[in-house]
């Protein structure tokens, strides 16, 4: 059977093929993995089919059980996220003491290495990273070439790798 045999096949028992969806559990969804059928069956190239309608039904079956799959794993992914953030009871979510200081000393050192860089590559560094500027538009703003603008941003970069790696060993 060809495949707009096929397609014949799926429009004349589209009924009875949404009441199995339904019946089956699809619920609400039952329509949209009809429409998914169709698509896949629209865009499919196969042979002759032995038993069109019974193809139909698994097909359908088997779209059904790829959502339920589909909605599982996203249900055990979002309760694994969900336990991942949750506070303990007794903790707080806000960091020590400890921390805070050693994130202002860190950001006192990267803004010292950018400062050391000169005043143009350190502002073409926070036009780009923090204020989100594209480095065309920022090489019209400065008056400079684009190679001069990613020539500042590498200088950047290679700084902050330097200073992340003293961190680290730190």
């Amino acid at each position: 059977m060809s495949s707009t045999g096929l397609e014949a096949v799926f429009l004349s028992n589209r009924d009875r093929l949404l009441g199995f969806l339904r019946a089956h559990g699809a619920g609400d969804a039952a329509e949209d993995l009809l429409q998914e059928l169709w698509i896949k069956l629209s865009a499919a190239r196969s042979g002759p089919i032995a038993q069109p309608l019974s193809y139909l039904y698994r097909a359908a079956n088997n779209l059904m059980l790829d959502r339920y799959r589909s909605q599982q794993q996203a249900t055990k992914r979002d309760h694994d996220w969900t336990e991942a953030a949750t506070t303990l009871p007794g903790r707080s979510d806000d960091p020590s003491s400890e921390r805070r200081l050693i994130a202002r000393e860190q950001l006192r050192l990267t803004q010292a290495a950018l400062d050391e860089l000169g005043e143009r590559p350190a502002a073409i560094f926070r036009r780009h990273r923090i204020d989100g500027v594209g480095q065309r538009d920022i090489a019209a703003e400065f008056g400079v070439s684009l190679s001069t603008v990613e020539s500042d941003l590498r200088r950047a970069y290679r700084a902050l790798i330097d200073l992340r790696k003293s961190f680290d060993e730190g």
